[in-house]
């Protein structure tokens, strides 16, 4: 590999006190103002600084506050996501002053909107490199809509921005993409906002310009829509409610706009400092960060960066894992301070692997080694490693199929399931994945979800003998999926890759189903880290439905969404013979030691 392996940093503490300044207001170029909270070491020294600024209420960061609450797990009840600015405890001790910024348009900072006035960062940035507390070295952290901060500030190039580590950033390409995977409403932030609009109004609904009207006018009117009360409530209001001003431009306008991915990929192109990014695979629920991290990876040019994909539990909140913070000032040390702490002669891309429960290295990601394998459907629930023969007996398979009626009038979700005999050898499955099926509807559109699950450990036999003939009840462990609104499938074939299908989803490429008609759908489905053991089974399975889990249409968990759903019974037909060779394209790590 040429570079050597992962060493544990554990950085001295340097300060044993801190010193506390909150509610400090600083004016921006326009002469409003940003209100901030100053945590410094307890010293005379300068120091380099990290910001953190979110539209998050800076108050859930305060230090006083969250020292006097044990952080709680991702699996607690008392898990607040928003809690995410970082440990000051930690940063200030080893060193750093950590300042938390509340973007404009919220708690003390004063109005408008932080996304129209990106040299906010700019100018705080610069304001904090000049104070007599600040070195002049400025680098940033903390998670979430913070870490989406960090590339927005980046990508405004003010000087003394010298590095950035943003785990979670949000979406690197357009939101629309990256929260409605494959066009498939997503209703997330219905969930994170917490503050349900059932029985209330913000204020009274608005009157909406000529285009803005017709396009509610067809909204109010959309049966999948008005299933969800919740979501025809929300409408009903003309979008009062500030907090869900994205949720309403999905819900009028399901589509990518045609200028925005060049938008997005320009103020990429605009990162020219080091970035250390990275996400876990809690967020393959809710899409938005385990993608953004690494398409940000792919798309960052030029520039020293490094990636970190971690497991499926959440970081506690407050956010302050112990063995995070300590690669932040690993990666800080090197660039702020000038200390040679040996983290770029490391692996470029540091991945947990589930399954085995182990950290695994790579040079890039996807990681080169990657053999991209093909398993084919077959009949009988099967997935296979070799294609259909067409000019055989087996070449002329009819179809599988389900039917799926809406969720008005079912809790149960119809799907259709594939699967490998057990097997003979661990199978390491670590990066993007591609689903290739052909399929035909009696509708004009539905909702594909893919869903890969490891099934085992499994001793059984399948056999004609009693009690053989099915195969048992398997523990069963879910691990990713991928989305696709029927409609939305055409491809942009520029940017698609093999084992990453790029659709256009925007209005004009929309093309309805034409009953009847069978069509190949290939499926992006999200990245995974995982390991197979011998014994056990890959599981694919297709459906079309997901359901809320909690009463009122709820999320019983704020972060693990549904999605808005069709209100009609549909019937689903997968092709998986000779002429339509129906497949998942997985990528296969050779095994090592790394």
């Amino acid at each position: 590999m040429g570079k050597k392996e992962f060493q544990e940093y554990d950085p001295p503490v340097l300060y044993k006190n801190m010193k506390i300044i909150n509610d400090v207001d600083v004016k921006m170029r326009d002469g409003k103002h940003l209100s901030i909270n100053i945590n410094l070491p307890d010293g005379n020294e300068k120091y380099p600084a990290l910001l953190a600024i979110a539209t998050h209420n800076k108050d859930l960061q305060e230090t006083e506050y969250n020292t006097s609450l044990p952080p709680a797990p991702s699996w607690s009840r008392f898990w607040f996501g928003p809690s995410e600015a970082g440990d000051s405890r930690f940063l200030t001790s080893r060193g750093y002053s950590h300042v938390v910024a509340q973007a404009r348009g919220g708690g003390k900072s004063d109005s408008g909107n932080p996304y129209e006035n990106l040299y906010d960062m700019y100018d705080l940035i610069e304001w904090i490199a000049v104070q007599d507390w600040c070195d002049g070295n400025v680098g940033m952290v903390g998670l979430s809509n913070f870490s989406e901060f960090q590339m927005l500030a980046a990508s405004t190039q003010p000087p003394h921005l010298k590095a950035i580590f943003p785990l979670d950033p949000a979406w690197c390409y357009t939101p629309f993409r990256e929260i409605n995977m494959g066009g498939f409403i997503n209703t997330v932030f219905m969930h994170i906002a917490a503050s349900s609009i059932a029985h209330m109004s913000r204020a009274k609904p608005p009157i909406l310009d000529d285009n803005e009207e017709t396009l509610w006018q067809k909204a109010m009117q959309n049966p999948d829509y008005r299933m969800y009360r919740n979501i025809y409530n929300f409408l009903s209001q003309k979008g009062t409610n500030p907090t869900l001003s994205m949720l309403w431009s999905f819900l009028l306008h399901p589509y990518e706009i045609e200028d925005d991915m060049e938008k997005a990929l320009e103020k990429v192109s605009k990162i020219n400092i080091p970035v250390y990014t990275g996400a876990g695979q809690y967020g393959i629920d809710y899409h938005i960060h385990w993608s953004g991290s690494q398409n940000y990876f792919s798309e960052l040019k030029g520039i020293p960066k490094k990636l970190l994909l971690t497991g499926p539990a959440h970081q506690p909140r407050p956010y302050h894992a112990v063995d995070v913070h300590k690669e932040i000032v690993k990666w800080y040390d090197f660039w702020l301070k000038g200390i040679d702490t040996g983290i770029m002669d490391e692996p470029t891309v540091r991945y947990y692997v589930t399954g085995e429960n182990k950290w695994r290295y790579a040079d890039s990601w996807p990681i080169p080694e990657t053999v991209w394998k093909p398993y084919y459907l077959d009949s009988w629930e099967r997935l296979r490693e070799t294609p259909i023969e067409p000019y055989s007996w087996e070449g002329t398979a009819e179809p599988d199929a389900f039917v799926q009626s809406p969720p008005t009038i079912t809790n149960t979700i119809a799907k259709l399931r594939y699967m490998t005999d057990p097997l003979s050898n661990d199978t390491l499955v670590a990066g993007p994945i591609s689903m290739n099926f052909f399929a035909s509807l009696d509708s004009e559109d539905t909702n594909w979800i893919v869903t890969i699950k490891d099934l085992g450990p499994d001793c059984s036999d399948r056999t004609g003998r009693h009690g053989e003939r099915e195969i048992p009840d398997l523990p069963e462990k879910y691990l990713t999926k991928g989305f696709l609104r029927a409609s939305l499938r055409e491809l942009d074939e520029e940017r698609s890759k093999p084992w990453k299908p790029f659709y256009k989803l925007t209005k004009e490429s929309e093309k309805p189903v034409i009953p009847g008609e069978i069509n190949e759908y290939k499926i992006e489905v999200m990245s995974v880290c995982h390991m197979f053991k011998a014994g056990h089974r890959i599981c694919v399975e297709i459906s079309c439905l997901d359901m809320p889990d909690g009463a009122c249409c709820a999320a019983d968990t704020e972060y693990i969404p549904y999605h808005i759903c069709r209100n009609a019974t549909v019937c689903h037909k997968i092709y998986r013979d000779g002429n339509h060779p129906s497949h998942i394209l997985l990528p296969i790590v050779p095994l090592s030691e790394k």
